[in-house]
């Protein structure tokens, strides 16, 4: 039987992890993290340490930057994995200087095949001004394109903003 895959979007600080979090507590399952976030500054460890304090304990944390299938290719029935998140993971790709294309292509496909349930997290990069430069302007068109892509897979994705869901596909 296929995974149930929720997709959450939202701009930066918007309240969408937060809310992807509850909606894994919510459904009673074997819970994991995959954090795809890469601790390179002090203000990350922060990040990442009061995420941590946020969740609480009755989670299962995987730190992987790069590899959906080393995640979700483990995954059983009776589990909810949140992915937190889409746009870390693809930042990660494309300062690595990867194939984007290959890599969303292996995401995809680990999505396809999870047998758990997915939750995943993402930030909705398109909705302010072009920005000034070449690489910015190649990620918002990757994150756009990743977005348009997890939310045809999903079964139902939600718009969060200011901490307020709105269900734009499906239902919860």
């Amino acid at each position: 039987m296929p995974a149930n895959v929720t997709f959450i979007l939202g701009g930066a600080a918007s309240g969408k992890s937060a809310y992807a979090e509850q909606l894994c507590l919510n459904s009673g399952k074997s819970r994991v993290y995959w954090a795809t976030a890469q601790i390179f500054d002090s203000e990350m460890r922060a990040k990442v340490s009061r995420h941590l304090e946020q969740r609480g304990s009755g989670w299962t944390t995987v730190e992987e930057p790069e590899t959906a299938a080393r995640v979700l290719g483990v995954l059983a029935p009776g589990q909810i994995c949140l992915m937190d998140c889409a746009t870390m993971w693809l930042t990660n790709h494309l300062l690595a200087d990867h194939d984007l294309q290959a890599a969303q292509d292996g995401l995809l496909a680990a999505v396809d095949q999870c047998r758990a349930d997915l939750v995943i997290v993402s930030n909705e990069t398109g909705l302010g001004i072009v920005p000034e430069n070449a690489l910015a302007r190649r990620f918002r068109e990757a994150q756009g394109r990743l977005n348009i892509a997890l939310a045809a897979r999903a079964d139902t994705v939600v718009q969060v903003t200011a901490g307020l869901p709105l269900v734009l596909k499906g239902a919860l």
